[in-house]
């Protein structure tokens, strides 16, 4: 043992040839039970629940109003903040025609050859479902809609001028809605 920890603490060491004390062992005390008799099981208090709450029809509309801008909003800074697609446009009819030769080499390949025509017929069709979707929306109704629900929820939610401005969205659009320009 270190010297400086021996001045620190005392330490006992059990003596050889001495054993602890047995442990205490406690009594219980003897009770009684008891039945209760069976007049006295039924004369037991009703419990008191609350009554279920039930939504107020204009309550349950502003809930469902409230939804819907909130996707409205989040569906136009969705489509705001995508980053553009970058290079050449590629055209249904180039899809098309990738399509078939993939198609193609697919049937006469073999081993991996055929695994990997396989998932380029896979990364085609794919693309092709994507153009003919038009992935994003339109973002011009996106916009319009934006514009309709921006001003009230902005009040609903505490949301400012700049922190419209910050998540991407223009200044004519917010002038648009009707946002007021703030310090803040």
């Amino acid at each position: 043992m270190p010297r400086w920890l021996s001045s620190v603490f005392v330490v006992i060491a059990p003596q050889e040839g001495t054993k602890m004390p047995p442990a205490k062992k406690t009594a219980r005390k003897a009770t009684k039970k008891t039945t209760k008799s069976p007049a006295k099981k039924a004369t037991r208090k009703a419990v008191k629940r609350k009554p279920t709450r039930t939504l107020s029809a204009a309550h349950k509309k502003a809930l469902a109003e409230g939804r819907t801008m909130s996707a409205t909003v989040d569906r136009y800074l969705a489509a705001v903040n995508t980053p553009k697609r970058r290079g050449r446009k590629v055209t249904t009819a180039t899809l098309t025609a990738r399509l078939a030769d993939a198609r193609a080499r697919a049937k006469t390949a073999t081993g991996v050859e055929k695994v990997v025509a396989a998932q380029q017929v896979r990364d085609v069709q794919a693309k092709l479902a994507q153009v003919n979707t038009g992935d994003g929306g339109d973002v011009k109704t996106l916009e319009a809609d934006f514009v309709r629900v921006a001003k009230k929820f902005g009040e609903n939610r505490g949301i400012g001028y700049g922190a419209w401005r910050d998540a991407g969205v223009s200044a004519v659009v917010l002038k648009k809605a009707g946002v007021a320009r703030t310090r803040g």
